[in-house]
């Protein structure tokens, strides 16, 4: 796989450096000076405010290559890219209230993303972070996981709930600057897969965020899924898919090459020439020969405007799903494949199958996926409360 825009030497040193990252346990600080030294983090703002200017099939497309290297450093970028890619669909469709976000990123600011908390099963349509509107602004309190590029993020995208009226509550919607006053990180952050993107808890107690850091709000749910919320979705979820089908694909071709030279004493020749290996093998190319294409279709129409009108989230969730879950069974078989000692930490082969399972832990998860899907193909109000008893 190959990057327009990260030579090929420099993406060899993200595979070479990957090993040390998980082993030890920290952030990918020399990939990420890479990444900024060749605009990479400008991917998606305009050329006319100074970016590079791709849509989210180019940038879907680079961010596949760096996960085929390194699948944490693309995974953690990649919270940055969705923020800077939803504010570019915006002010290309004339909506300039994100235009700061794409400013911002020229100017070297990096932006991560805030949304995931214990108890919510459905980050950013909700929230158990309370947010209470005062004068010029919103408090906000809770406490925000899983946010990547917690070393070096300057602006965090939160959300949470103003119950202010309860007959009629709130998300809000807002972008905190680094060392505002109340929020704090908690290090938490030692975890089975994914682990050089340190991803850290961030505390919020009384947070104050002026009006200019309001970025919407609207009704909780899918109702309220506007083009800022559902922007998110398309950037965020088809990044993760992208990733994922990158690992995969990494994990796919190391076992193939390692098949060709491995023998057996139950057979004369290499162990590509077992019938059940060459099952396998195929088994693993037919799954990801799947999700290319899906992957692609999705990204692409969203890139040229396509109008799926209330079928977009099913067909975003629905192509992050198949991806991840797809990518799996391919590293799962490859497992088989590889044998005994592909679970030795010096097979190299390992990190792979412990990052690759954590794709299926991203939102929306399974059973979310599939309740969003049936309701929509079936005309149920996703936001219809059930009724027990």
């Amino acid at each position: 796989m190959k990057s327009n825009f990260l030579a090929q030497k420099t993406l060899h040193q993200f595979w070479k450096r990957a090993p040390m990252f998980d082993r030890e346990n920290r952030f990918f600080t020399e990939d990420f000076e890479d990444l900024k030294k060749s605009s990479y983090l400008t991917l998606a703002v305009p050329i006319e405010l100074g970016g590079q200017g791709l849509n989210l099939s180019e940038v879907c497309q680079e961010q596949r290559v760096l996960a085929y290297y390194s699948a944490p450093t693309a995974l953690a970028v990649n919270m940055h890219l969705y923020w800077t890619g939803v504010a570019a669909d915006l002010w290309r469709s004339g909506d300039k209230s994100l235009q700061w976000i794409l400013e911002k990123t020229i100017e070297g600011e990096v932006f991560a993303a805030g949304h995931a908390e214990s108890g919510n099963d459905i980050p950013v349509l909700h929230s158990t972070t309370k947010a209470c509107r005062v004068e010029s602004g919103y408090t906000f309190n809770g406490k925000k996981s899983f946010g990547s590029l917690t070393p070096v993020w300057t602006y965090l995208g939160i959300n949470g709930i103003d119950l202010s009226n309860p007959n009629s509550p709130r998300i809000v919607h807002a972008f905190m600057p680094r060392g505002t006053k109340g929020s704090y990180i908690q290090e938490t952050w030692n975890v089975m897969g994914m682990r050089a993107t340190t991803s850290e808890d961030t505390v919020l107690k009384d947070v104050f965020l002026q009006d200019d850091f309001i970025a919407r709000v609207v009704p909780p749910g899918a109702a309220g899924v506007d083009m800022f919320v559902l922007g998110i979705f398309a950037w965020a979820l088809l990044g993760f898919g992208n990733i994922y089908y990158g690992l995969a694909k990494r994990a796919f071709d190391f076992t193939v090459n390692s098949i060709r030279d491995k023998k057996s004493v139950g057979i004369s020749r290499t162990m590509a020439h077992h019938a059940g290996i060459q099952h396998l093998i195929a088994e693993m190319a037919i799954q990801l020969e799947s999700i290319e294409p899906h992957l692609d279709r999705i990204s692409s129409d969203w890139s040229k405007g396509v109008e799926h009108g209330v079928f977009w989230p099913l067909k975003i969730v629905s192509a992050k799903y198949q991806a991840v879950e797809g990518a799996w069974r391919v590293v799962d078989q490859a497992l088989d494949v590889m044998g005994g000692f592909g679970i030795f930490k010096e097979a190299g082969f390992e990190r792979l199958f412990r990052d690759a399972r954590l794709g299926r832990m991203h939102p929306a998860n399974s059973m979310l996926t599939h309740e969003f899907v049936a309701k929509t193909v079936l005309g149920i109000d996703f936001d219809e409360k059930p009724r027990w008893g």
